[in-house]
């Protein structure tokens, strides 16, 4: 059972703010515009915290949003070893006729038979959003474009993609192959966060290849400068997508933007939804993981020393309204009763951060020490101090 208090001088932060709390409590934010498009979502790329969404839990046709996936796995297979940046890609028959330049498609314009780096044909998928360079990869990975789809869905259920289901590795239309806004958003903070090195290249607005130069077909990297991808879709069916994602300062902010009628509404109501989150919203890092937390020392019953430290196990970030800061308020839960032997990192209680009555922000609270057990006649002193408590 955890008992819960308030740390002593976080107490006195929010008194010291009470004179002020009547104003910061009124911070005011104008309801999220409206997008033409069947589904969108808005995130915060660290928190994960969901600023704006509609329909964001439909299932729709990613069109060449899937190539995210392509790539975010080709990531993990480099990052596992089992790929380098530098090997060689024979390029199939089957890559070229169904992505190649005779298939009408978007295309990287590869030739059969040539043998391309693998950081070329990532390129050719993420820049110019090639069905031949992402064919060519799926095969190469895992034999052939049905068997890498198997690794796609395996990958989304890792994730945590769970609204997701892919047929192939380029968007082409097919039966059984959808996903989500919000498994979208997911996976873009997959993209981002697990391999920086491979999402600078979402940030490159062209690509040769042959002789052959193309620009990225997201426009908001030509239009606004904080914008550093992520990447585009389209098909009769699916409409046109884009999932985008600007930093400011310390803030990244991702959008998903699904079903839009033309090329220019998916930028401009990307942009749209990416300029209220920034405008009406702010990250902060409130704690950090492991700094020293007056007012958290513990009474360890049956320990060699009679008290432990708690630290946090995480940092404690939070998005909230801009102008709401003073109106955080901290509270922990911990163990009522901690017994010795404890070792270092093992969790102890929570320190949630609440806006309003909501929690925002919460980490586990941890030992910041090993603490070995006492000797008998003090463990059963101790013992029988917790029996007249009624513990």
């Amino acid at each position: 059972m955890r008992n819960s208090h308030f740390f002593a001088f976080i107490v006195s932060f929010c008194l010291s703010l009470s004179a002020s709390f009547s104003y910061a409590a009124q911070v005011i934010i104008p309801a999220p515009p409206q997008l033409a498009a069947e589904a969108y979502l808005l995130i915060d790329a660290d928190t994960g915290k969901v600023l704006v969404e509609h329909n964001a839990d439909e299932q729709l046709e990613p069109a060449s949003l899937t190539k995210m996936m392509t790539s975010y796995i080709v990531s993990e297979e480099i990052e596992a070893g089992r790929l380098r940046e530098n090997d060689l890609v024979r390029v199939s028959d089957n890559a070229w006729k169904k992505g190649g330049s005779a298939s009408g498609s978007s295309t990287m314009f590869l030739k059969p038979r040539s043998e391309v780096p693998v950081i070329d044909l990532m390129k050719g998928v993420i820049i110019q959003s090639g069905n031949d360079a992402s064919i060519a990869l799926a095969e190469h990975v895992a034999g052939s474009e049905q068997a890498f789809a198997d690794v796609m869905n395996q990958q989304a259920a890792l994730l945590g993609m769970n609204s997701s289901q892919f047929m192939n590795s380029t968007g082409w239309p097919a039966e059984g192959h959808y996903t989500t806004a919000r498994d979208l958003a997911i996976l873009a903070r997959a993209v981002i966060n697990d391999h920086p090195e491979h999402y600078e290249l979402y940030s490159e607005r062209y690509f040769s290849h042959n002789g052959i130069n193309q620009p990225n077909r997201n426009k908001l990297l030509f239009r606004n400068k904080f914008v550093d991808g992520l990447k585009t879709g389209h098909t009769e069916a699916a409409g046109y997508c884009l999932v985008a994602s600007e930093k400011r300062n310390d803030m990244r902010l991702i959008s998903v933007v699904m079903g839009t009628k033309t090329m220019e509404s998916r930028a401009a109501e990307s942009q749209r939804l990416l300029a209220y989150g920034f405008r009406y919203f702010a990250t902060h890092k409130l704690y950090s993981a492991d700094a020293p937390m007056e007012g958290l020392d513990q009474r360890v019953w049956g320990g060699e020393q009679e008290q432990v430290s708690l630290v946090l196990a995480d940092d404690i970030v939070a998005t909230i309204p801009r102008g709401s800061r003073e109106s955080l308020k901290a509270e922990t839960e911990i163990d009522r009763v901690i017994k010795a032997p404890i070792t270092r990192g093992q969790e102890l209680g929570t320190l949630k951060v609440s806006l309003e009555g909501e929690v925002v922000a919460e980490a586990p609270l941890v030992a910041a020490a090993d603490v070995a057990e006492a000797g008998f006649f003090a463990r059963t002193w101790d013992a029988l101090m917790l029996m007249v408590q009624g513990d």
